[in-house]
């Protein structure tokens, strides 16, 4: 089973959109896929069309077992822990930065082949949590000067939990989301291909406005917009991740 934690400590990086969307074409893929949503907005809950009285914050502060709180969704194979309305009372609730770490080591084997992390746009103990419990860390970086200036504290955050937490932790790629074809963005694109080195993914997710509206439509990309560039372009980074361990 591998875990992915996607993280940025930037509102508006297409956290979220890459969480469910990697998530849909994995399990499009065959793969079966658990998304645990530890952001309080609940934008992948809400976009999935999940809906559960129970979810992550009673995974982290009640100790309810995470195959307990799964619930299905629209995405085939896709299986998901919801960010209930009490999530917030996490951030003031919770002391312990592993809880998520020790529902994952608790977790029977096999029911799933990935999970998903979609964690807050901040440094918070939910965001800790989920660096904490994962094997490694996916960033999705949108091709803006803005987005680079936060790259530099979210990697010292990857080292200090990799330092104090989870010495396993490990870096999986940055992505380059919304790219298109102006000058400015393809500036930005060649400064964090210089910062990044090995780490940018040679995928990359172009600007698409089918993949904006698939949450009003409570469904991912690959069922809203199957022939979009969007889904053409998650597609490719789902069998990039999967090609990192030779099951592509």
């Amino acid at each position: 089973m591998r875990t992915l934690a996607i993280v940025n400590l930037k509102g508006g990086s297409c956290k979220s959109t890459t969480a469910v969307s990697l998530a849909a074409c994995l399990g499009e893929k065959g793969r079966r896929v658990l998304l645990v949503d530890l952001d309080p907005a609940g934008n992948a809950t809400w976009w999935l069309g999940a809906a559960a009285e129970r979810g992550t914050y009673d995974v982290l502060v009640k100790g309810l077992p995470l195959a307990d709180a799964a619930v299905p969704t629209t995405a085939r194979r896709v299986d998901i822990v919801p960010a209930t309305e009490w999530l917030a009372r996490a951030e003031y609730e919770l002391k312990d930065r592993q809880a998520l770490q020790k529902a994952l080591a608790a977790m029977k084997p096999g029911r799933w082949d990935y999970v998903l992390f979609d964690s807050p746009p901040s440094l918070t103990v939910l965001s800790v949590n989920a660096l904490a419990a994962a094997h490694e860390v996916l960033v999705p970086v949108v091709a803006h000067v803005l987005s680079l200036a936060g790259l530099k504290q979210l990697l010292q955050a990857v080292e200090l939990t990799r330092q104090q937490l989870n010495p396993g932790l490990k870096v999986a790629g940055l992505l380059a989301c919304r790219v298109n074809r102006t000058r400015h963005v393809r500036a930005i694109q060649e400064e964090l291909r210089r910062f990044a080195g090995d780490l940018l993914l040679r995928t990359v997710i172009r600007e698409n406005i089918r993949l904006a509206e698939a949450p009003s439509f409570r469904q991912p990309i690959t069922i809203y917009a199957p022939d979009s560039i969007g889904a053409e372009d998650y597609r490719q980074l789902a069998r990039e991740i999967m090609k990192q361990e030779g099951k592509a």
